[in-house]
């Protein structure tokens, strides 16, 4: 006789395998990992602090060790912290972008990638990469090779879910006549390749947007008019884990439930909240790194920038796109300012500190 349990727990086991096989979110939800409270290594500062390691037990549960750093610069001191070795400093311009390392706990292995922190802080964050001067589309690679080239601190762009379970740059739920979400990549990519400007996936974008290290990528997770956001926000993860990417990213989003899951399955993801209906007490309570407002917020409150400070949270502004408005936050303490126009803010900038 069949042995009805033995084959019920053989299916269940067959479905996991194959559901982490085909599905990169239950991937990353099955599979534990560490995180880092940083990605990024400070400036020619011999021994400098870089970053704790945050493991799933608490570490004096763990045996941890680094089995991985062929540059010999790091170095793992108590509690989980990891330093630049007493002798050691990086510097910049060298043509050298990133360090990995490899830390070892409980026999296991996690590869993780450290960026020389060599990136701007111009408060120029161009919307939807640098698109408009150039006449190249939102959303693109171009756009972003242009907000780089341009020297903007951040590209912001958006992302979906593709019907194929492909993580892909759009603005619109719709492109070229096609539902992202009821399409694959490629029939997405195809419909607008004559435009010159083709739809790329998550992991062109960043694969190429790893190249450099001064210009850092906005991600902006989309609300999901089919109930899909939790799973994207999970494929994304596993996207920028797998591409070692978390030095490069900062994640927004009008969805406050998809930044809680995030900073529940990352903790050390940096994470800002755009709908503006939130409190930074909220915020602070919830583990978000800042507040993405738009201006109307922020005239509305002019204590908003004041009390996020104190509270440790950052703040970025959007979408200022007048010269009075530009110059407006430019003045003020707002640590980034979303814009169509990053030409004119960069130029703004440069007339004050020309006046100076």
């Amino acid at each position: 006789m069949f042995n009805r349990k033995k084959i019920d727990s053989l299916f269940m086991m067959a479905l996991v395998i194959l559901l982490c096989i085909t599905s990169p979110s239950i991937l990353l939800a099955q599979t534990p990992s560490i995180s880092l409270s940083n990605y990024t290594i400070p400036l020619n500062s011999r021994g400098a602090y870089v970053a704790s390691v945050n493991g799933p037990l608490p570490l004096s549960q763990l045996r941890m060790k680094i089995v991985g750093d062929t540059a010999k610069l790091f170095t793992l001191g108590k509690n989980g912290k990891i330093y630049l070795r007493k002798s050691k400093l990086v510097s910049a311009n060298d043509g050298i972008r990133a360090y990995g390392i490899t830390v070892e706990f409980d026999k296991k292995r996690y590869e993780v990638e450290l960026v020389k922190d060599e990136f701007l802080r111009n408060k120029v964050i161009a919307h939807r990469g640098a698109w408009r001067a150039e006449g190249v589309m939102q959303n693109s690679i171009r756009s972003f090779q242009q907000a780089v080239a341009l020297g903007c601190a951040g590209s912001e762009f958006d992302v979906w879910l593709s019907k194929d379970r492909q993580v892909v740059l759009s603005h619109d739920p719709h492109i070229g006549g096609l539902a992202v979400e009821e399409s694959t990549a490629q029939e997405l990519y195809t419909s607008t390749l004559k435009g010159g400007d083709p739809v790329p996936t998550l992991i062109e974008f960043i694969k190429l947007a790893k190249q450099q290290n001064k210009t850092k990528m906005i991600l902006e997770i989309k609300s999901s008019p089919t109930g899909r956001s939790l799973e994207l926000a999970d494929s994304v993860l596993a996207v920028v884990h797998r591409l070692k990417a978390q030095g490069y990213i900062e994640y927004i989003s009008f969805d406050y439930a998809v930044l809680c899951h995030i900073v529940k399955r990352d903790p050390s993801a940096r994470t800002a909240y755009l709908y503006g209906n939130k409190t930074v007490g909220e915020l602070k309570v919830d583990g978000l790194a800042g507040l993405d407002y738009d201006f109307y917020q922020y005239r509305k409150d002019p204590t908003l920038i004041k009390r996020a400070k104190e509270a440790g949270l950052w703040t970025n502004v959007w979408t200022v796109n007048t010269v009075n408005e530009l110059r407006k936050f430019l003045d003020s303490e707002v640590d980034w300012i979303t814009t169509d126009e990053p030409e004119l803010l960069l130029k703004l900038i440069n007339e004050k500190k020309t006046k100076i």
